[in-house]
């Protein structure tokens, strides 16, 4: 059972990209696990627990009292980044468990309360391409990223920081993962390879169809052949 003495493997991995010292936002924290966690183990100042939703905000208030956090963790009740205020001087900021556009739109409310940010780290549960183009689109350089299966579920995470250099990736890189395609590993084989199998039996079921839709089945195989071509590409660093 997960509390804030034992992280899951996916929030344990969040936690491991948050610097020392950080001043932290965790963003939709449910019980505060994830910042109670860091605090502590001493490896950050300060958080901002921030939820939308009063039941999850309750929680991270008892998580706060239960583990004598008063004034190092703070619980908010507030829309995404309306959550932090300029005098938290928050450097970090974590989003985990959303859609990729839930993220994108919870970033793109508040840019004001980008500044002085340093690090995102962010882990999205689907629509991770368009994430990735959000971030390409504010002047954040991907520095990391890795993937991980928890519950026969796949997740990424991404860890990116505001640069002042343009920054560009390609469809293959939004899609995959500028990082994730350079250190491909089992996890990322598994994930991919399960498309490959999903897609291959789609377009079998559509070409049987009386009215084949050529216009769906020629989009999927070619989604087909990129992943193929991702998988079999040597030019990379291996890291299983």
């Amino acid at each position: 059972m997960m509390d804030a003495l034992h992280l899951s493997q996916r929030l344990k991995l969040v936690a491991d990209f948050v610097p020392q010292g950080a001043r932290l936002a965790d963003i939709g924290s449910d019980h505060a696990y994830l910042p109670a966690y860091l605090l502590l183990n001493q490896r950050i100042e300060f958080a901002i627990a921030g939820e939308v939703v009063k039941g999850p905000f309750e929680n991270a208030q008892q998580e706060v009292l239960k583990h004598h956090l008063t004034g190092s963790l703070e619980a908010r009740l507030a829309d995404g980044l309306a959550a932090i205020e300029e005098t938290d001087q928050i450097d970090v900021i974590t989003i985990c468990g959303m859609g990729g556009s839930l993220i994108s739109q919870i970033l793109d409310a508040h840019p004001e309360k980008l500044v002085g940010v340093k690090r995102l780290i962010l882990q999205p549960n689907v629509g991770e391409s368009e994430l990735r183009t959000w971030l390409v689109q504010h002047h954040f350089e991907i520095m990391t990223e890795r993937m991980l299966t928890e519950d026969n579920q796949f997740y990424e995470i991404i860890v990116a920081e505001p640069t002042i250099l343009p920054v560009a990736y390609n469809h293959r890189e939004l899609t995959f993962g500028p990082e994730l395609i350079m250190h491909q590993g089992p996890v990322f084989q598994a994930k991919w390879q399960g498309e490959i199998d999903r897609l291959s039996q789609v377009i079998v079921h559509m070409q049987e169809a009386k009215q084949p839709p050529l216009r769906k089945i020629k989009e999927f195989q070619a989604q087909l052949q990129l992943i193929q071509e991702v998988l079999t590409d040597d030019n990379r660093n291996r890291i299983n």
